[in-house]
């Protein structure tokens, strides 16, 4: 289809009828219409329609929202609320999320340079936390938004049994439930030595609450795998709803962490590959921004598939794939990968 706004033809989603060119240069022009974009989506699972920002409410301060929160409303995420002055929701003790056992080696972000993918006969427990501070027009697990599934840290402990190599936090994103998961790293890295601890996220966080997730996954031989969807702040936003300023930052703090650990990398980068949005300046942006911190970062390159808002796309094209591992070369990056590869076309 054609861009709404400069009649350039391509690959763009009704969802988000403009090209990633127009959101970058011509934001401050578009921007009400991307916002009534995520309003629309939000409003379908009751969902605060912007990120809050009332001068009266709580500050929040978990995530790059930073949500002001009106007594008696919630955060941006959906589960963080202000009650009688104070921000309440899933704490240490609790959280809602699915958990379950993945026979290794899994299906990973980071499998291709995790020593999981070389742990058979043992499993992952995989838990996936009901709750995100992004709102992706392409989220490939909306239905989250759908379950509100309570489960405590004693609980989520147990299940890290005998035969359980690793743990990751995933979601959704695990960012709303920030110390949940470090109290269950907790007791797994107390009790249950020889596991594992990971998180998979968007890299919204606190770089204050990230550096804690760092320290558990380099002391487990575990990693961080950091979503980086975009580098344009004002993609993100279009894509997400949310900046993308904290993502940066925390790659720039994990990557500290890489020269404490020899061989298994503690960050590994991921980028979507959606058709007619990740262009090769977004590519070309992603892996100067890498390649300037350390050209040891893995990065690996996932293949699309259409999905919710944005299910009128193909999937990535080869052509695409191609394109963002040469970039990758031509900066230098040593270790880079193709996930999905089923889904190119």
């Amino acid at each position: 289809m054609k861009c709404r706004e400069c009649n350039t033809e391509g690959l763009f989603s009704k969802s988000l009828p403009y090209c990633p060119t127009c959101i970058r240069d011509k934001f401050d022009r578009l921007y009400p219409s991307i916002k009534e974009i995520h309003v629309r989506v939000r409003k379908k699972f009751k969902l605060p329609e912007i990120i809050p920002n009332d001068r009266s409410g709580k500050s929040c301060r978990l995530c790059i929202n930073k949500c002001r929160i009106k007594e008696g409303q919630f955060g941006y995420c959906g589960i963080r609320k202000n009650a009688g002055g104070k921000i309440v929701g899933p704490d240490r003790n609790w959280a809602y999320l699915d958990w379950y056992h993945d026979p290794l080696p899994t299906n990973c972000v980071a499998d291709w340079v995790c020593k999981g993918s070389q742990d058979y006969g043992f499993k992952n427990l995989a838990v996936f936390y009901e709750g995100c501070t992004f709102n992706c027009l392409f989220c490939q697990n909306w239905h989250y938004r759908d379950k509100k599934t309570k489960t405590t840290a004693q609980e989520l402990f147990r299940a890290a049994d005998s035969v359980t190599g690793c743990v990751c936090f995933f979601g959704g994103d695990p960012t709303p439930f920030a110390l949940h998961s470090l109290e269950v790293a907790k007791q797994i890295s107390e009790k249950r030595r020889k596991i594992r601890i990971c998180w998979e996220t968007n890299g919204s966080i606190s770089p204050r609450l990230m550096r804690l997730w760092a320290e558990y996954a380099l002391r487990s031989n575990g990693c961080i795998k950091i979503d980086f969807k975009t580098f344009s702040e004002e993609l993100n936003i279009a894509l997400c709803g949310s900046s993308n300023n904290n993502t940066k930052e925390n790659i720039k703090l994990v990557a500290q962490y890489i020269e404490k650990r020899e061989k298994l990398p503690i960050l590994v980068v991921s980028t979507l590959l959606i058709p007619g949005y990740i262009d090769e300046y977004e590519l070309t942006q992603i892996a100067k921004f890498i390649s300037s911190i350390n050209k040891k970062i893995p990065w690996s390159f996932l293949g699309f598939y259409p999905h919710f808002h944005f299910n009128d796309l193909s999937c990535t094209s080869r052509k695409q794939a191609d394109m963002a591992l040469q970039i990758a070369k031509d900066y230098g990056i040593e270790n880079t990968h193709v996930g999905n590869v089923h889904l190119l076309i």
